[in-house]
């Protein structure tokens, strides 16, 4: 064979094998965006419209995330902020609506405590959906709730279950996360 043939093969070979590891590098992040934010990773997806736009706003959540000095809460602040969730608890009983407002303020509380910038809704959804990927969409549909007691137009039950999300994210920023310990906090 000529030379050029040759020369022509190995081009060819080098594409690709650059193409397959281009795969596979998009394949490798898809799954690690995947495992990381499990149910938040598929509704940013259907919210994007897209894979790609999709896994670049998550990984700009990543560092976001990263450039955030989130810190745990000191024992006598976990203490206070325990004892003032079992009063919103206890409120719920006669004031449903208010102990759901109670509760969602006290989230944002214990938020910003602990380092997480609260001004805005949608950004302290994304911020927490690094840390608590599993807990994100119950936070949305708390705080819709909370937002439709606002204009009446949520029952008790809508109230009850409002109340048991903001109550598994209260518990989850109550404590250290994974993320707390690696950084060398503990």
């Amino acid at each position: 064979m000529d030379a050029w043939v040759w020369v022509v093969i190995a081009v060819a070979a080098i594409v690709v094998i650059g193409l397959l590891a281009w795969v596979a590098t998009r394949k490798r992040r898809t799954d690690q965006l995947r495992d990381r934010f499990g149910p938040e990773y598929e509704r940013t997806v259907g919210e994007a419209g897209d894979r790609r736009t999709a896994e670049s706003d998550l990984l700009d959540r990543q560092k976001r995330r990263e450039e955030l000095d989130i810190r745990p809460l000191q024992p006598a602040a976990r203490e206070r902020y325990t004892t003032s969730w079992q009063e919103t608890q206890q409120r719920f009983v006669d004031a449903p609506a208010d102990a759901v407002r109670e509760a969602d303020a006290l989230v944002s509380q214990v938020m910003r405590e602990r380092g997480y910038p609260i001004d805005d809704f949608e950004q302290r959804a994304a911020d927490i959906s690094v840390d608590h990927p599993h807990l994100v969409e119950n936070y949305r549909s708390a705080r819709a709730i909370a937002e439709r007691s606002g204009s009446g137009k949520a029952s008790t039950e809508d109230l009850r279950q409002a109340l048991v999300h903001y109550r598994a994210l209260f518990d989850e920023l109550l404590e250290p996360n994974d993320s707390d310990r690696t950084q060398g906090v503990s």
